[in-house]
């Protein structure tokens, strides 16, 4: 508590806590989300299994509006990485050395999760376990690894897309929900090929409205170039008309395409949905995230109010240190309870939206929620020492400051142009980026294998592999290995 009380004390007056208010929000909707929607089963070998109860419950569907808080996570990030970008820049530093430091936060905690799985398999072959039964556990348990594989797509392609939000302003994002919706039309009359660029372009548009929101903090609205601003203003409108009018326009377009339109309710995926609105992102699913950016503005002056008291900053300080820990151990916390209440012979399998399957979700919760507490006992340090570590580097500018957040201040954390030669330099972003290609594709290859492939270590071996080869190269070149060139 009392370095909680130091850290909060340390603050800048001038940090947009509303954006680490967001992140632990987010994600304990998640969490809670994945819970609660859970419902465990036996399959026909007499094995447990779980799905989603949602199909059993449909008059949950418009729930998910709210709980489907994945754009939430790239309006953080898009401020965060802006910030960082900015600050990192300040002190002369390139766009491989800012890439670089992004990757330390990210993946030290993915790393731990991914080793142990693969481990735990090791040991559950070992042991005469089937390699399909192995696999199905790590396939629930990797579920989300998936948004880690989106978003480090979209933290390569900060520096280019905020170079053209600063050349276009909010016509980038504009044009990216055009795309979508190019996309979205292939899949509803072909080629349904289109639409694989969505899991990029749907993202990306919400990440650019990032970038528009630590302009408008900045105050630097005018886009690079003479002419009228207009639509190409850098900065997002922050006022309580401007929110009103996303929050209104956002449900109006949302409730149009799912009540007259071709797109589901459920802003989460269900089996058989032709036009799944998350995977990838729908324009039903940015209409929905256009809504909440306006509720989320409307709130923010109250929350900001809020956080500048001690005990409830304190609060979101001590989500946020362990956050992404949180987020990638919530699903091998069911795996864990499931197997120890299996292994008891007390799991309880109600039928998924009936009285019983209610009654159970309370208790459920809470006896996640040990679970979890446990997990992360173990294995929050990791994370928390990594943001401590990154942290201790005083940046230089207040936009380092101001911007940066418990999860993302690691993007300050490159070497400067001067401590490098250029042979040394030009070597360290190509491994960099190779690094990050590596850990896409292993994370990538991992959600697209089936649930009961036969994989002996439950992760395919090819993505095993890459990832250990992307992670520990990233991790060579953070250390500072080549960068005399």
């Amino acid at each position: 508590m009392r370095r909680l009380a130091r850290l909060a004390a340390r603050t800048p007056a001038d940090r947009e806590r509303y954006l680490d208010l967001l992140r632990a929000l987010a994600i304990l909707l998640v969490v809670l989300g994945h819970w609660t929607i859970a419902s465990i089963y036996y399959d026909r070998h007499g094995q447990p299994d779980g799905h989603s109860a949602l199909p059993a419950i449909p008059w949950a569907y418009p729930l998910t509006w709210a709980v489907q808080v994945m754009p939430v996570f790239f309006l953080v990030g898009g401020y965060a990485n802006a910030a960082s970008l900015a600050a990192h820049r300040s002190r002369d530093g390139d766009w491989g050395g800012w890439l670089l430091g992004r990757s330390a936060r990210l993946l030290r905690p993915t790393t731990a999760l991914v080793l142990m799985l693969a481990g735990a398999s090791l040991v559950a072959r070992l042991a005469g376990a089937e390699p399909s039964m192995v696999r199905t556990v790590v396939w629930f348990a990797t579920i989300p690894l998936w948004f880690l594989a989106a978003y480090l797509a979209v933290v390569p392609l900060t520096p280019l897309m905020y170079a053209l939000h600063r050349r276009f302003g909010l016509v980038v994002p504009a044009v990216l929900v055009l795309l979508v919706a190019v996309g979205d039309l292939g899949r509803a009359l072909g080629p349904a090929d289109l639409a694989l660029a969505n899991y990029l372009l749907g993202w990306l548009a919400i990440h650019q409205l990032g970038f528009a929101w630590y302009d408008a903090r900045r105050g630097n609205c005018r886009p690079a170039g003479n002419g009228p601003v207009g639509l190409r203003s850098r900065c997002l409108p922050m006022s309580a008309r401007a929110a009103l009018v996303m929050l209104a326009g956002g449900l109006a377009v949302a409730v149009l395409l799912t009540a007259v339109g071709p797109y589901p309710v459920s802003m989460i995926n269900e089996p058989g949905q032709r036009m799944a609105n998350a995977a990838p992102p729908s324009v039903a699913l940015l209409a929905v995230a256009t809504a909440q950016l306006g509720l989320i503005l409307l709130l923010r002056e109250r929350a900001e109010r809020l956080l500048h008291r001690s005990r409830p900053w304190q609060a979101v300080i001590a989500v946020n240190a362990v956050v992404l820990t949180v987020f990638l151990w919530h699903l091998s916390a069911v795996v864990l309870l499931v197997g120890a209440l299996h292994g008891l012979g007390l799991l309880p399998t109600p039928q998924a939206g009936s009285a019983a399957w209610f009654a159970w979700r309370l208790p459920w919760v809470l006896m996640l929620a040990g679970v979890l507490a446990a997990l992360v006992a173990v294995f929050g340090p990791i994370e928390a020492r990594t943001g401590r570590t990154t942290a201790s580097r005083p940046p230089a500018t207040d936009t380092d400051r101001a911007g940066g957040t418990d999860t993302d201040r690691a993007g300050g954390a490159g070497r400067s142009r001067g401590d490098e030669r250029p042979a040394g330099r030009r070597a360290r972003n190509v491994l960099t980026v190779a690094g990050f290609a590596a850990v896409g594709y292993a994370l990538v290859t991992n959600s697209v294998t089936a649930k009961a492939a036969a994989e002996p270590l439950g992760l395919p071996v090819a993505a095993l592999l890459a990832y250990l080869a992307g992670a520990g190269t990233l991790r060579l070149l953070r250390s500072g290995w080549g960068s005399r060139g």
